[in-house]
Order: C-alpha cells, then sequence, then structure tokens
C-alpha cells in the first residue's frame, strides 16, 4: 500500500480521525459469520496418514495411566518405509551427478527421519516403562496381556521372575514362611501386586460432540 496516497484521499475525504471514529459502525452492526460446527472445527477432512497414527497412540499412551493396546502395525510399516527412505537417501547421497537442490531435499529427508524416529523411541520406551511398572500384574491379569506384542509380554515375564528373585534373596527368605509372600491378599490392606491407578485425572480430548460421559 502507498500511505502517501492512502494519506491524500483520507485528507480529501473531509474527515478527520475523530469523526472517522465517532461514525464507525458498532460492533452489533457488524455481521456474524456463520458458526461452524463441532466437525468442521475438529474432525480431519481425510484419512490419517501411517505417522499421524502413531502420534495420536502416542500422545494417548503418555496420558494414559494403563497400558493401551499395542499398534505392531502402525510401527511396522513405518519402520519399513524409514528403511526404505534412508536406503534411497544413501544411493543419492553417493550418486555424482546429485545437484546441490537434491543435496538441500535429501537433508531435509533425513531430518524427517530423524523426527519419526524420535516418536518410535519415544512410544516404545513408553511402552515399556510401563511394562517395567507393572510387570507382575501383567502376569497375573490375561485380558491386559492381550494388549501387549509377543516381545513385550516375553519380557514383563521375564522383568517379573528377576524381580521376584532378587525379592526373595535380599528380603523374603530371611521372613517367616506366612510372610515370605508376594501375592498376600490381606483384608483392608493394599494389594501388593500394583495395578494401573485408573482414579488418575487425565485430559481427553473429544474429536466429536457427545452427551455427558461417565469414566468408570
Amino acid at each position: 500500500m502507498d500511505w502517501d496516497e492512502e494519506y491524500d484521499r483520507l485528507a480529501a475525504a473531509g474527515q478527520s480521525f475523530v469523526e472517522r471514529a465517532r461514525n464507525a459502525p458498532d460492533d452489533d452492526d457488524l455481521p456474524i459469520p456463520a458458526a461452524r460446527t463441532i466437525n468442521e472445527l475438529t474432525l480431519p477432512t481425510e484419512e490419517e496418514t501411517p505417522l499421524q497414527q502413531l502420534i495420536r497412540h502416542w500422545i494417548n499412551e503418555r496420558s494414559c495411566p494403563d497400558i493401551l493396546p499395542a499398534q505392531e502395525e502402525v510401527l511396522v510399516n513405518l519402520l519399513d518405509h524409514i528403511r526404505s527412505q534412508s536406503k534411497t537417501v544413501q544411493l543419492l547421497r553417493g550418486d555424482a551427478s546429485t545437484s546441490e537442490d537434491q543435496h538441500v531435499r535429501i537433508v531435509l529427508a533425513q531430518t524427517e527421519m530423524e523426527r519419526v524416529k524420535f516418536i518410535v523411541r519415544s512410544y516404545v520406551r513408553t511402552r515399556h516403562y510401563k511394562i517395567d511398572k507393572f510387570a507382575r500384574f501383567i502376569t497375573t491379569n490375561a485380558e491386559v496381556q492381550t494388549r501387549l506384542t509377543k516381545g513385550e509380554l516375553d519380557h514383563a515375564r521375564r522383568y517379573a521372575n528377576i524381580l521376584d528373585r532378587h525379592l526373595h534373596k535380599c528380603v523374603l527368605q530371611s521372613l517367616p514362611e506366612p510372610q515370605a509372600h508376594l501375592d498376600d491378599n490381606v483384608p483392608f490392606v493394599p494389594s501388593m501386586i500394583t495395578p494401573p491407578d485408573k482414579t488418575r485425572p487425565v485430559f481427553v480430548h473429544a474429536l466429536q460432540d457427545c452427551p455427558p460421559i461417565r469414566l468408570p
């Protein structure tokens, strides 16, 4: 915009700033845009990509006190894609005919792959932290075991076994037989097998308009 021309045009109109402010329409006189529905504001307009799915599952896993079903298929597809991209990048970097612009694109592709790898590692670490924390609970709960991959379930069983042997060697073998157990169920006493704290508050983002919901 040419501010000199704009100033000359306003001066020719014969109205000062104060006069134009007095004659300006009120907010109530301005047309109000049509309100958009919750679906238009929050719901995706197209199908999620594998990376978007992983990010959603990653956020859910980090926010949930319980361990959620494993997203093995999403992880496998993303890791296969990363391997394919890495091979392509290595071939292009070793090609003498690669231009400078292509080298810039290669750097951007490598940066994006590192970002995806960070999300994958964080997702896996979050699940392993929960598995280590609730290993004994997982080994005694068949429903929770269905949410784990075969590798995760084997790790939970090994970790729980190592922990039991360590506690028995360090503490339990020195106690009287009635007290040398890790699965006692005494009335009015918290369980010795720690379950996830499902009473812990969490943040929930509703993707569509819904009535009030009471969580169990």
